[in-house]
């Protein structure tokens, strides 16, 4: 930015919603002079707009048309404290929206690509608007935050936050960190390590009286002043948007480019290390985007303390986006290989992914920096020769999977593992769900997910459920004594059900294995229930009359559950395992698991809690009249041995 544009900025708080893209957003607005407060979620937006102190807000839609449209009409509509602009930003493809943006109360609009000096003007632009834009640098009189001065070596804070915390505007930096509990105080040394390499950043901590708050704190590299706009959040942080709060040494892609010139240009040598999750797109294609996020987000943990471990502070750890993160050092290159290995040996380890173990590693690319480098033909060095042995994509790799699959079965590579279901009342073991997995011999084990992707990618999902029913069935029949009083649930699919006779054919299946009937829960996925609503219901019913019971699987996760509870003869509800866990979450996330339960519960149907993983889950489900749970509270998907030892202590 030249000294005539930065003399322009405006040095105003500025409300950014972006829900892919806001760490980006956030630094262009901060090069800028803008005080950023910045969010990736849309939950209690307006509050959080309000509380940021802003009077110009942007909502970037791109990715997310929908949610960026209710975003913008949420802000508009929020009386006296709607912003007085708002941008919107989306993707060209999606220009035709720009009549629905302006009806829902957007007064700018960008569409991308979005250039830097593009997106400063539309703000400046923007901002002219506004009324009240004189008063300049003022503070709103309710803004909470702070500035640090490295010349008078003081923290000016707001009148608001000083009299918040009953403290002089004037404190010394000691002061200041009397205000943030002890063991929290290293979140804030490590934002601070951050802003050396970048000029914006966040961290969430606990400050009485407010309680849980997120500060943005900004840098500006001419003068060294720090401040800080501290957003009270009013409930827990927003685990998926802040994404340092769970890697807090972790950087993302243009901070690392910072870091990296900023090294280069004072003549240092660097070793830099690219690192991409091995099976990473698999695993989004088989168990969704939040699954991936999720994955990501362990994976950088494991990254950055594995190299933190042989670097120490030296390491530099970054994403660069997607599933490929950095690894820099200015070290020689044998600490950056002790480093990698240690990495290697980090994520060689399985995750636990839709609550299934699932093996990933990684695939690691190294070079020297040379004279005349800069980050960026640094990393797209590393990148090639990361690229040259890569060859299969995600999608590659599934049609490899399609193609090995029926071998697969003919080999017993399927097999069947069993998640107990427990009664929250007396805490016995009352049955379990059946659970298939596919013993790779070279990926290892692979989860139901995964496997069924592939069987669809085969053309082979109505064979491989078969398979899976068939199997579970026999082995449930074999059980010894130990588990002799244990339900038995299997799951069917769509494909299943659309087979002419299936109930008879599934009848005869369970009969020929020998494993009594009543018994035997048949699971049913709600969304495969879409489009034959009738003919399911008429399925189901001759099921059950046969003495079979009947669960309806995921509830919670489609778009026709109320539907399907008023058409289908059920005997269960299992409650999809985003639900259980949101419980511990908002207010409105415990209503909305309670109205679930309440509506099961008036239907006659008993209520099984699936993903349950904390004892407080399992107490607020309980308390809010869940009858069962599953999932790794109790047990992990386990084989018939771990199971009869898991009853026999139970008992």
């Amino acid at each position: 930015m030249t000294q005539a544009d930065a003399s322009a900025a405006p040095h105003l708080p500025l409300f950014i919603l972006s829900f892919r893209q806001r760490d980006e957003l956030a630094a262009l607005a901060a090069r800028g002079g803008w005080r950023v407060v910045a969010a990736r979620r849309d939950e209690a937006v307006e509050r959080r707009f309000r509380a940021s102190g802003a009077e110009l807000a942007v909502v970037d839609a791109r990715g997310s048309l929908a949610q960026g449209l209710a975003a913008v009409a949420t802000l508009a509509g929020a009386g006296a404290s709607r912003p007085g602009a708002i941008v919107a930003c989306v993707s060209r493809g999606d220009v035709g929206a720009l009549g629905d943006f302006y009806s829902a109360g957007a007064t700018h609009f960008l569409v991308s690509p979005i250039a830097e000096v593009e997106f400063l003007h539309a703000l400046r632009f923007a901002r002219r608007g506004i009324a009240g834009e004189e008063r300049g640098d003022d503070k709103p009189a309710d803004m909470l935050g702070w500035r640090y001065d490295p010349a008078r070596r003081t923290v000016q804070l707001t009148p608001a936050l000083a009299a918040m915390l009953e403290l002089g505007e004037t404190q010394t930096v000691r002061a200041l960190l009397r205000t943030i509990k002890r063991e929290e105080r290293r979140m804030l040394a490590r934002a601070l390590h951050r802003l050396a390499g970048g000029t914006v950043t966040a961290f969430a901590h606990d400050l009485s009286p407010l309680g849980r708050v997120v500060q943005h704190l900004q840098r500006d590299v001419r003068t060294g002043r720090l401040q800080s706009l501290v957003e009270p959040l009013g409930n827990p942080p927003d685990v998926g948007a802040v994404l340092r709060e769970t890697m807090p040494a972790v950087r993302d892609e243009q901070g690392a480019r910072q870091w990296i010139d900023h090294a280069l240009r004072a003549g240092t040598a660097l070793q830099v290390a690219v690192v991409t999750l091995a099976r990473f797109d698999v695993v989004n294609m088989a168990y969704g985007r939040a699954a991936g996020d999720r994955l990501l987000r362990a994976a950088a943990k494991r990254i950055e303390e594995a190299a933190s471990a042989v670097l120490g502070r030296r390491a530099m750890v970054a994403r660069l986006g997607g599933a490929d993160f950095a690894v820099a050092t200015r070290e020689g290159s044998d600490a950056l290989a002790r480093a990698t290995q240690a990495v290697g040996a980090a994520l060689g380890r399985p995750f636990v992914v839709g609550g299934e173990m699932v093996p990933m590693g990684a695939r690691i690319a190294t070079a020297a920096s040379v004279e005349g480098d800069d980050a960026t033909a640094l990393l797209r060095r590393v990148g090639d020769a990361l690229d040259a042995p890569r060859g299969e994509g995600g999608r590659d790799q599934i049609e490899r999977l399609a193609t090995e699959l029926r071998q697969a079965m003919e080999a017993e590579q399927v097999d069947i593992l069993f998640q107990p279901q427990v009664a929250i009342a007396s805490g016995a073991i009352v049955g379990v769900e059946a659970l298939a997995r596919w013993r790779h011999p070279v990926l290892g084990e692979l989860g139901a997910e995964m496997l069924f992707a592939a069987a669809d990618r085969a053309g082979l999902a109505l064979a491989l459920s078969e398979h899976v029913q068939a199997l579970a069935l026999r082995r449930a029949a074999g059980w010894p004594a130990a588990l002799g009083r244990l339900r038995l649930a299997i799951n069917i699919t769509a494909g299943d059900m659309a087979k002419p006779d299936f109930a008879d054919i599934l009848l005869g299946r369970i009969d020929a294995s020998g494993f009594p009937r009543s018994r035997l829960t048949i699971e049913i996925t709600e969304s495969g229930l879409i489009e034959e609503l009738g003919e399911a219901a008429r399925l189901l019913a001759e099921l059950r009359r046969a003495g079979c019971r009947v669960a309806i699987d995921d509830f919670g996760t489609g778009y026709s559950s109320l539907a399907y509870l008023k058409a289908l003869p059920l005997d269960y509800l299992k409650i999809d395992k985003q639900l259980s866990q949101d419980i511990e979450g908002t207010p409105r996330d415990r209503i909305v698991v309670r109205g679930v339960i309440d509506m099961a519960r008036s239907l006659g149907l008993s209520v099984i809690a699936e993903g349950v993983e904390t004892e407080v889950q399992l107490d607020l489900l309980a308390k809010e009249g869940c009858q069962y749970f599953q999932g790794f509270l109790c047990a992990p998907p386990i084989d018939v041995a771990a199971l009869v030892a898991l009853v026999e202590r139970q008992r």
